[in-house]
């Protein structure tokens, strides 16, 4: 761990004078920046954008001191910060244009809206907006590094040869510091004491609601809620000072490692954004007092008053002006995006293609399925050391609800195997910072129905993270969700959410039915570097319901591996009854799986059972082929049926097999209710079973 040495703070005057000739070089750039966008309005605002005019001193004072090995999370108003870090005007209006060349995002995304993977430079991941949902994995970033640090394993240093611990910084606008999710990060930054920089720039304004409307304290006021989060509150309109508490606390967070939140106060000089122009909501008094505090002529003054020549100023400044012209022009002759373009980078390449290993060992006994994901995940751990568990109540005393960790915390120590608070957006979002840390996470939301809150993180930043990053920043992550209907869990514990997570796409959605299977598709999934929600059905963990004996599986073998896409014959009708028109086929998964084959006995020879195993991505050649093949095809869900999954399945399978059915595709789920429930009279008439799917089998088999 760094050393606790201090050093003293750094006095104005011993700023190098090269030091502030680049900031003022760099504010003039901003500066022309805005004024040639907004001059240039009816061509710059087809694409929403927002600029760091008022914001550009604590900015440039923060990206003047970034180094390479450090991680930075601007906002959508934070071109100055990206200017600071070395990126040049005409790259910014690559993105400004939305064009290919643009280095974040390919055209895919806002101005100022960066993720940069490049030598020598701070390392940008994705993230989405100035909501605060960049607090969460930006944080992630900064536990992922406590970890590294705990475990022995040394930082990437990103090209630099400076030894100096990498440091992370979030910065946020003041209103974005009233999001729920906000809490949660600050909450972990502090229990953990993480090395980060919340950067808090306060205008005064969100969108046209001003302070006095939405909140009661400012960041710094209640930043002090959290204890352990050192505080610094700073006028961001006086470079020289944001330069010198900048470099005590970046300092202190390189050899403490602790968190600490700077408050600015900052001006907004420019519109919220292009498509919401300041004269719609503010006075001319607001803009007014606003426009004193401008940072432009403070800092030149400051520069005059350090005897630095009025002349050598106004030259750079017409050079900062001509060179943003001449890029402006330039970016502006650049190439759109191609339709070509649309569709790459939403995954990206996984190493497992195919089946390998030794899926039953002659010399092992059979497991239970919960048992076969703890093994998985040991045996993960034990091969990489990047590879931790994280999640409520996973820890040592408890080892998961279900016992799913037991003893992992134990094997592997509490640094890798650890709990969390109850903050499932916390819990899945923080996985974007690990990945982006080199680090192979591994978490867990306890219920199904847990999993409402964390959905924000998972649909906003960890499925897109790859795609509007063009593939610089995909995240390598599992989540474990236990899901389904077991043993009267009632309305909170029982959901299945399916249908929802296959609706978000960027993500991969596994569904094991067997823990041959599910350890498989675990190894699988931590190999591949997208995200993967590994859905493992609470009622086939330990085979205690009846006819689901089958769970029970020979373990596989340590490198066995299932590919994604890639479904399972479980049972297979005999070809004279396929041959006559008179067997069907059953799509299904989960515990789907033991209501058809139970269903299955009243029809000898008769069925086809295919398992999924996994939803997204989906073996439609299989199932596509087994339904031609049939010619009668019935979709099973534990799912409410109605817009669920299962119907878009079937619907799917109508459209591409069409002239080879002899009977419409019929599905079966649960009954559309609100929930589950508690009740095990009523849970058992809402969900399927074996003989409500024998009974559904029987009218298509007669159709």
């Amino acid at each position: 761990m760094p050393t606790t040495k201090s050093s003293p703070a750094l006095h104005p005057t011993a700023i190098p004078t090269d030091t502030l000739l680049k900031a003022w070089e760099l504010m003039c750039t901003a500066k022309a920046m805005t004024e040639l966008y907004e001059a240039n309005v009816k061509f710059t605002a087809k694409y929403v954008h927002a600029t760091s005019r008022g914001h550009e001193a604590i900015q440039l004072a923060l990206g003047l001191q970034l180094k390479p090995q450090d991680y930075v999370a601007p906002y959508y108003r934070d071109d100055s910060i990206l200017l600071g870090i070395g990126m040049e005007p005409y790259e910014l209006m690559l993105q400004l244009m939305a064009k290919r060349d643009d280095p974040f995002s390919g055209g895919r995304t806002y101005y100022s809206h960066p993720s940069l993977r490049r030598q020598g430079m701070p390392r940008i991941p994705h993230q989405s907006s100035a909501t605060g949902m960049q607090a969460i994995p930006t944080t992630g970033i900064a536990l992922g590094l406590r970890y590294k640090e705990e475990a022995g394993i040394p930082h990437d240093l990103n090209g630099s040869s400076d030894d100096d611990a990498p440091i992370v910084v979030c910065s946020i606008g003041d209103a974005a510091i009233t999001e729920g999710e906000v809490a949660e990060a600050l909450q972990m930054a502090v229990l953990k004491q993480l090395p980060i920089i919340y950067l808090v720039q306060d205008n005064e304004w969100d969108i046209s609601a001003s302070a006095d409307e939405i909140r009661v304290a400012d960041a710094s006021e209640y930043a002090k809620g959290f204890k352990g989060l050192e505080v610094r509150s700073i006028d961001g309109t006086d470079l020289l000072t944001s330069y010198t508490t900048l470099h005590e606390v970046i300092g202190i967070v390189r050899r403490e490692r602790r968190p600490f939140l700077v408050h600015a106060k900052v001006p907004l000089l420019n519109h919220h954004t292009s498509g919401v122009r300041m004269e719609f909501y503010r006075s001319e008094e607001d803009l007014a007092e606003h426009r004193k505090r401008d940072p432009f002529p403070r800092f030149l003054q400051q520069l005059l008053d350090q005897r630095i020549q009025l002349e050598g100023l106004r030259k750079l400044e017409q050079e900062a002006i001509a060179r943003v012209k001449a890029d402006f022009e330039r970016a502006r002759s650049a190439d759109d995006p191609t339709p070509e373009d649309l569709t790459t980078h939403v995954f990206a390449p996984t190493p497992i293609t195919e089946e390998k290993g030794d899926r039953a060992p002659t010399d092992r006994e059979p497991t239970v399925m919960v048992d076969s994901a703890l093994f998985a995940i040991r045996e993960l751990m034990q091969e990489d050391e990047r590879c931790l568990l994280y999640g409520q109540d996973v820890g040592g005393r408890l080892g998961g609800v279900f016992r799913e960790a037991a003893t992992l915390a134990r094997d592997f120590g509490d640094h890798r195997v650890f709990n969390t608070p109850i903050q499932e957006a916390f819990i899945i979002g923080s996985t974007v910072g690990m990945s982006a840390a080199g680090l192979k996470p591994i978490v867990e939301v306890q219920f199904a129905d847990y999993i409402w809150p964390g959905l924000n993180q998972l649909f906003t930043e960890v499925a897109r993270s790859c795609y509007l990053t063009v593939g610089k920043w995909p995240v390598s992550c599992i989540l474990r969700v236990p899901i389904g209907a077991y043993g009267s869990g009632g309305p909170y514990h029982s959901s299945s959410v399916e249908s929802v997570l296959c609706s978000i796409k960027g993500i991969k959605v596994a569904y094991p039915s067997t823990g041959a299977d599910l350890k498989g598709l675990m190894k699988a999934a931590y190999h591949d570097p997208n995200p993967v929600v590994m859905l493992e059905h609470k009622g086939l963990y330990w085979s205690k319901i009846k006819g689901t004996e089958d769970a029970r599986t020979i373990e596989p073998s340590a490198d066995y591996v299932i590919p994604f896409g890639k479904g399972r014959l479980v049972l297979e009708a005999e070809r004279g009854h396929v041959a006559l028109g008179k067997a069907a086929v059953v799509v299904t998964y989960g515990m789907g799986v033991y209501w058809a084959k139970a269903a299955a006995k009243e029809y000898p020879g008769r069925i086809t059972i295919v398992d999924l195993r996994t939803l997204v991505p989906l073996d439609e050649e299989l199932v596509m082929g087994e339904v031609q093949r049939h010619g009668r095809c019935l979709v099973v869900t534990e799912e409410q049926l109605t817009n669920s999954f299962a119907q878009a399945l079937a619907g799917r399978i109508a459209d591409s097999c069409f002239h080879h059915l002899d009977a419409p595709v019929r599905t079966i789920g649960s009954l559309d209710m609100p929930a589950i429930p508690l009740n095990s009279t009523l849970e058992a008439t809402m969900i399927p079973s074996a003989e409500k799917v024998g009974t559904v089998l029987g009218e298509l088999l007669r159709y």
